[in-house]
């Protein structure tokens, strides 16, 4: 009897016990449940916020190893700007020529200059072939005529080429968490708030891809400027500007020479009016002050006076 008391003891504690933990956790649950919603606008911006990143983060941290660039030299991301000068012996059948090379290659021509005179004549054209095209087409060009100067010059961008893709991305899934929450918005104040902040990423987001787009032209298309003299023509010469503080001193000297000149200017075409103006003036005045000396009254000089005598 003993042993079935404590036994009949400790099963009414426990479950008196489990009463109690189950009516707390029912009186949390109904508190959480009925807690009033505080500023819905500033949680739906801050979701808004952190969801872009907590989605593009998973996704890259998946497909990070799948998703890396391939940095090969083949495909690196690279601008290629080249020059060439070449002496012919007919200017406008080379530059047909090289506009020819240009549509063979698949490009266009970006800029064409010609200048003729004095017995000579000069093309100065500018085109934009496929970057896969470039050397095949700087070598055809070359045969045209006597090469007499070369250029080329190489950008490497293919970390800011990945950088753009990252962002562009990162930036894609802030306007769409921005655009779900504008979708829930439950009053006008929301609406406004969302509004602005969606408008304000698809702004980023169109800087983005417009950085995106010119970096995707000048690397898929290269520029090669082509210069072409015929035999009477004075060579080109590049100048070469003097380092360090000689560079500065000519530029200097070269911007107070070009001030000069612009004050100059303005006083040769104010001296005539100066001229018409300061004649009459002067002449004006002149008359002025010969009338007033005229008309101006004598000053008469007191009397002066006697000393009194003594009686």
């Amino acid at each position: 009897m003993h042993k079935r008391g404590l036994t009949a003891t400790f099963l009414l504690a426990g479950l008196l016990l489990a009463g109690c933990g189950a009516g707390n956790e029912s009186q949390s649950d109904s508190g959480s449940a009925g807690a009033p919603a505080v500023g819905e606008a500033g949680k739906m911006a801050d979701q808004a916020g952190r969801a872009a990143p907590e989605q593009a983060a998973p996704n890259q941290g998946k497909d990070a190893t799948a998703q890396a660039p391939d940095l090969r030299v083949d495909q690196r991301s690279i601008i290629y700007t080249g020059s060439i000068t070449l002496r012919v012996d007919d200017v406008t059948s080379a530059a047909a020529q090289v506009t020819g090379i240009a549509a063979a290659s698949g490009g266009f021509v970006g800029g064409d200059e010609r200048h003729s005179g004095d017995g000579s004549s000069t093309a100065n054209i500018t085109l934009r072939v496929p970057a896969d095209k470039f050397t095949s087409a700087v070598d055809q060009i070359a045969k045209l005529g006597t090469e007499e100067a070369r250029g080329i010059d190489t950008e490497d961008v293919t970390e800011q080429v990945v950088d753009l893709d990252a962002r562009i991305s990162v930036q894609k899934a802030r306007v769409d968490s921005g655009k779900r929450l504008l979708a829930e918005a439950k009053s006008l104040e929301d609406l406004v708030m969302l509004e602005r902040e969606v408008a304000t990423r698809e702004s980023d987001l169109a800087a983005l891809e417009g950085k995106k787009r010119r970096l995707s032209d000048l690397t898929s298309l290269s520029t090669i400027t082509v210069v072409l003299l015929d035999p009477a023509a004075a060579a080109v010469e590049p100048k070469e500007e003097p380092p360090g503080f000689l560079a500065g001193l000519a530029g200097g000297w070269k911007a107070l020479m070009a001030s000069l000149g612009v004050l100059l200017t303005i006083l040769g075409a104010l001296l005539p009016w100066i001229i018409a103006i300061s004649l009459p003036a002067w002449a004006v005045m002149h008359l002025l002050r010969r009338y007033r000396r005229r008309n101006a009254p004598a000053l008469v000089a007191p009397p002066a006076e006697t000393p009194a005598s003594n009686p």
